[in-house]
């Protein structure tokens, strides 16, 4: 009983999936922080309204050529 619980600790301290998903939460703060940057407060949401509305577009099929 006492091997089978230190065999599963060990097996939860060396596991890096959770690493993996807080790698990417901070790759994609910095991301949202750069593009904010970049953009400003209404530049930043005007550039995002229009992504969102070409890809609505898109997915319904009226894409621009």
């Amino acid at each position: 009983m006492l091997t089978k619980l230190w065999v599963n600790i060990d097996a939860f301290m060396s596991s890096c999936e959770g690493v993996t998903a807080i790698e990417y939460a901070v790759i994609a703060v910095a991301v949202a922080g750069g593009a904010f940057a970049v953009f400003g407060n209404s530049g930043f949401e005007d550039a995002l309204q229009g992504a969102m509305d070409k890809l609505t577009a898109w997915a319904s099929g009226n894409a621009p050529t």
